[in-house]
Order: C-alpha cells, then structure tokens, then sequence
C-alpha cells in the first residue's frame, strides 16, 4: 500500500476540460441556490437587532 502523504509535495496534474466545466457548473448552480435560499429567508441577527432597537 502507498503512502498518499508522499504525494502532497507532487506537482499538480491538468484536470480535462469536460471535468473542469462540469465542476465549474455545479459551483455556480450551488451559489445561485444559495443566494436564492438568502434572498428568501430571514436573516435572524438583522430581525432580533431590528425589534430590539424599535423597543427601546
């Protein structure tokens, strides 16, 4: 069995383009989730500072 740490000082290999913009799509796919998921729910910290400043 090889030992996986001996290849961390390797140099780096080209990953094919195929693969490259595959994982490059699913990247962008995962922020546009998220920046929707952020745009559709409550950011808590702002809501609880914002009602106890209209309390005071």
């Amino acid at each position: 069995m090889d030992n996986p740490f001996k290849q961390i000082n390797q140099p780096l290999k080209e990953v094919p383009p195929e693969l490259k913009s595959k994982v490059m799509s699913d990247i962008a796919m995962a922020k546009l989730i998220m920046d929707l998921a952020m745009l559709f729910s409550y950011n808590m910290g702002n809501v609880i500072e914002a009602v106890l400043k209209n309390r005071k």
